[in-house]
């Protein structure tokens, strides 16, 4: 299981998002990802969980999400985005 830090904003996006390519590219299918400890973020988060979707698409692997707080479930609906980082997976697929 992969896991969110308690902190994601801008600075941490792209070496957080390094870390989980790294961590889903040796993982098997169904990618987990917990987002329980996540508590400061903005939207730099969102983008970090779009591009692991759309990496993880790109190795033939689901992503699972759980525990997303929910104002990044709020965020992501004002962006228009929350089927994609939906704690529920979804049969949404994404083109490479």
């Amino acid at each position: 299981m992969l896991r969110l830090p308690q902190t994601l904003m801008h600075p941490q996006a792209q070496a957080c998002l390094q870390d989980l390519q790294a961590g889903a590219a040796t993982s098997a299918s169904p990618i987990v990802v917990d987002a329980s400890a996540l508590t400061a973020f903005d939207s730099s988060a969102l983008a970090v969980l779009l591009e692991l979707r759309r990496n993880t698409a790109l190795l033939g692997k689901d992503l699972h999400l759980q525990g997303l707080p929910e104002r990044l479930k709020v965020l992501a609906s004002v962006y228009g985005v929350q089927d994609l980082i939906s704690d529920t997976p979804s049969s949404i697929g994404l083109a490479p």
